[in-house]
């Protein structure tokens, strides 16, 4: 009965909130579209250097007997805290909206950098394979996460404007920060999916390249 109630009350938050997500969805959508753009363009010595990077990660990932996962862990569970902190915060603030954009725009153009790369220098097959192993589980949490964050401070940003008594920024603040924490949450359960399964799939299945 929880379960469906939590269900229920994910799905009338972003029907409450299609709009912002749409918006955000599309910017996110935009920062993917930058980052494929960005890597059919770049300079034959720079696909060079990038080509090389791959093919020493995967030569070391080889090599490795052990991954040292626990630091690994913390490395990606303290760089998603501050990403919520950044977003939370900015979104708390009115001019800080932009900002919170922007992340979602670069956090779009880094999966469609990095997607691309990947099937530029290893080829279609092996690219889209190697991605889907180091990136899908991760990000099907990652992403609704930073959208929902991004809608939140949206959302705080519209409710100042609509009404800035002190008492309403105050409440709507309280929301967005109870909010964020949820989301923070789901950004450290990504972390350890990241680590302990993406990670660890990723240096199992690389031996075949």
């Amino acid at each position: 009965m929880e379960k469906n109630n939590f269900i229920i009350t994910i799905k009338n938050h972003i029907i409450n909130n299609k709009k912002e997500y749409l918006i955000v969805t599309f910017i996110f959508i935009i920062g993917i579209f930058l980052g494929v753009l960005f890597v059919n363009n770049i300079q034959e010595a720079e696909r060079n250097d990038i080509s090389n990077y791959l093919n020493d990660f995967t030569d070391k990932m080889k090599n490795t007997d052990k991954i040292d996962n626990i630091s690994l862990l913390q490395n990606s569970i303290f760089q998603n805290i501050i990403m919520a902190i950044v977003i939370w915060f900015f979104g708390t603030t009115v001019i800080g909206l932009p900002v919170v954009f922007g992340i979602v725009l670069y956090r779009g153009f880094c999966l469609g950098y990095t997607i691309s790369i990947c099937v530029v220098v290893m080829g279609i097959s092996k690219g889209i394979i190697f991605s889907l192993i180091s990136l899908l589980l991760q990000n099907i949490l990652i992403i609704p996460a930073i959208l929902a964050l991004a809608v939140s401070g949206f959302k705080l940003y519209k409710s100042i404007v609509k009404d800035n008594r002190k008492e309403n920024i105050k409440i709507e603040i309280i929301r967005h920060t109870i909010f964020s924490l949820i989301m923070l949450v789901v950004l450290i359960i990504s972390s350890i999916i990241e680590i302990f399964i993406s990670t660890n799939s990723l240096k199992w299945l690389i031996k075949y390249f």
